[in-house]
């Protein structure tokens, strides 16, 4: 897989970046990339962006749930029913709390492995780090010059407040 080229912008603070993501958007300018720091909420709403995570949650907590009461339902009524001290052999009450904590464990396990699977993160996978500064205090808009005007672009950044405006030719750092 080659390195692609990219037109980067760096803003030194959160606002003059969102203010510019909001100017790209009016402009219809697609942003291929932002980086942060720290989650900015703003930025996801701009572009459009929402999250499907939560809803594969919410599949994974009903399908972890139903399996888990249906398990103990079968293992203790209908495989190896034991009746001792006149207990029910369908004691549901028994099995709320093992029922929420393996649906909590499944939930887990099966949004980090969605997650994972969706982001493509994979033990060895060679990172391609546009700018490394953006983990530390710098935020980083990424367009692809093949999708935009990149003299548009870079004007823009700079008109929107990039404390630095340069195109990237895939030759940074790398982490594997």
């Amino acid at each position: 897989m080659e390195k692609q080229s990219y037109i980067v912008g760096v803003y030194d603070d959160e606002d003059p970046l969102i203010k510019a993501a909001q100017a790209f958007k009016d402009a219809g300018i697609r942003i291929k990339e932002v980086y942060t720091p720290y989650p900015i909420h703003e930025i996801l709403h701009i572009q459009g962006q929402k999250s499907r995570l939560s809803i594969a949650a919410y599949i994974y907590g009903w399908i972890g749930g139903i399996s888990i009461l249906v398990f103990m339902q079968y293992a203790a009524v209908i495989s190896w029913p034991l009746n001792y001290g006149g207990k029910p052999m369908n004691s549901f009450p028994s099995f709320i709390l093992v029922t929420i904590v393996f649906t909590i464990l499944f939930v887990t396990i099966m949004s980090l492995t969605t997650f994972i699977g969706r982001a493509k993160i994979f033990p060895g996978k060679t990172i391609d780090i546009i700018d490394p500064r953006s983990t530390d205090d710098k935020f980083v808009f990424v367009f692809s010059p093949d999708e935009v005007d990149s003299k548009k672009v870079e004007a823009m950044l700079k008109d929107t407040g990039a404390s630095e405006v340069y195109e990237r030719n895939g030759t940074s750092e790398s982490i594997s």
